[in-house]
C-alpha cells in the first residue's frame, strides 16, 4: 500500500462512494426543487466496477468507504456491493449513510452481508416537522429503521441531524436525548450552501458556538473530546458522560485535515465537497485501463489537489447559494444528491 498525499500533506485515506443519485426524500436543503436530471442508466457503475475502483484506491491508502446516494438503500441488490468490499481486507471501515425510509426491511440482510455501520440522517424528531422539511409522510419509517439497526446488532451507529435556524434549532436537546436511548452518537450539522441548497442563506445558519451555547443552557458544562482524527465531526462530552458531535463545515471549516474524495454513481470522482470540476473514472475504467493506469491516474490527481473549498467559501463572505439552479440542471454532477455528502 503506497500512502498518496496531497499538495498540503494530506492522505487519500477516505472514499465515499455513491451508489444512486435517485431519493425517496426532497429535503428542503439538498433536494429543494421539483424537477431534476438524472444521470443516465447505462452511465451507472456495475458493483464489478465499484469494487475494481474501491481496490485500486485501496492500493493508495483508502482504508474507509462509505455508501452514500443519493439514498443508497433504493439501489437494487445492494448487499451484492457490500458483500464485494466487506471481503477486502484493508478496509478498517465499511459504512453506510442512508435517511432510513426503507432501512427497516433491508437493515438485516445489510448486516448479514457485511457492513459495519449505519449512519441515518433524521433532522427532527416531529412528524409533522418532518413532512415539511421532506415534503414525505415517512417518519413512521425512519423511526422504524434506527429501531432495526439497534435490535440486528449494529453498533457504532450514528445520527446525523442538519440544524437550520427557525426550523429545528429548538430539538438539539431532544435528539441527543433520543440518541441516548436508541443508542447512537448524534451529530450536528451546520447548514451548508453546496450541491442543490439552492434556498441557503447565512441567516439560517446555526453555527458550533450557538449550538454548544444553547446546550450548555441545558446540559450545563460541556467539554471538548480531546482526539486525533479526520473526522468531520468535533465531538463534545456532556456532564453525565453523553458524546456527540458537531460538523461546521460552514462556520469552522476543517480543510487542512480532510481526507476525503467521492465517486459518484456513475464514476466522476470529487476531490472536495464544494469542486466544481470532477475527474471522469468511468470512461478509462470501461476502456480497458489497467489497474495501474487507474493508480497513477488517480495519483497525480491527488498530488495535484489543493482543494480547500470550505475555506475559501468562507473568506469570500459570500451569502448567496454556491451553485443557481440554471448550472444545477446542466451538470447533475453539481448536486448534493449526485455525489453524496
Amino acid at each position: 500500500m503506497t500512502a498518496v498525499r496531497d499538495a498540503f500533506g494530506r492522505s487519500l485515506r477516505n472514499l465515499r462512494v455513491s451508489v444512486t443519485d435517485r431519493c425517496n426524500l426532497r429535503c428542503q436543503y439538498c433536494m429543494p426543487e421539483e424537477e431534476y436530471v438524472w444521470l443516465p442508466r447505462e452511465e451507472i457503475l456495475h458493483f464489478e466496477e465499484v469494487s475494481r475502483l474501491v481496490d485500486v484506491f485501496i492500493t493508495l491508502g483508502v482504508d474507509k468507504v462509505r455508501l452514500t446516494g443519493g439514498e443508497p438503500l433504493l439501489r437494487r441488490d445492494l448487499p451484492e456491493l457490500i458483500k464485494l468490499l466487506a471481503a477486502k481486507p484493508a478496509l478498517r471501515d465499511l459504512a453506510l449513510t442512508t435517511n432510513g425510509v426503507l432501512l427497516a426491511e433491508q437493515a438485516e440482510a445489510l448486516k448479514v452481508a457485511g457492513l459495519g455501520r449505519v449512519t441515518v440522517s433524521l433532522d427532527t424528531l416531529s412528524p409533522e416537522r418532518f413532512t415539511a422539511l421532506t415534503r414525505r409522510s415517512t417518519h413512521d419509517r425512519v423511526l422504524e429503521g434506527i429501531a432495526a439497526v439497534t435490535r440486528i446488532g449494529f453498533t457504532g451507529t450514528k445520527i446525523d441531524t442538519v440544524v437550520i435556524r427557525g426550523v429545528n434549532d429548538d430539538e438539539l436537546a431532544d435528539l441527543i436525548e433520543f440518541g441516548k436511548r436508541v443508542p447512537a452518537e448524534v451529530r450536528f450539522i451546520e447548514y451548508m450552501d453546496v450541491g442543490g441548497a439552492t434556498r441557503w442563506s447565512w441567516d439560517r445558519v446555526m453555527s458550533r458556538a450557538q449550538m454548544l451555547e444553547t446546550l450548555e443552557r441545558r446540559y450545563g458544562r460541556i467539554e471538548p473530546v480531546i482526539e486525533h482524527s479526520t473526522a468531520p465531526a468535533d465531538r463534545f462530552r456532556l456532564p453525565d458522560g453523553t458524546i456527540f458531535g458537531i460538523i461546521s463545515s460552514t462556520t469552522a471549516p476543517f480543510c487542512a485535515d480532510c481526507d476525503r474524495s467521492r465517486l459518484t454513481a456513475d464514476g466522476m470522482w470529487y476531490l472536495c465537497l464544494y469542486a466544481l470540476a470532477g475527474i471522469d473514472l468511468r470512461e478509462p475504467l470501461r476502456a480497458g485501463a489497467s489497474a495501474d493506469e487507474l493508480c497513477a491516474l488517480i495519483t497525480g490527481k491527488w498530488a495535484a489537489r489543493r482543494d480547500r473549498g470550505a475555506e475559501e467559501r468562507l473568506a469570500t463572505r459570500d451569502h448567496t447559494p454556491l451553485i443557481q439552479i440554471g448550472q444545477l440542471r446542466q451538470d447533475p454532477h453539481l448536486e448534493m444528491h449526485t455525489r453524496g455528502g
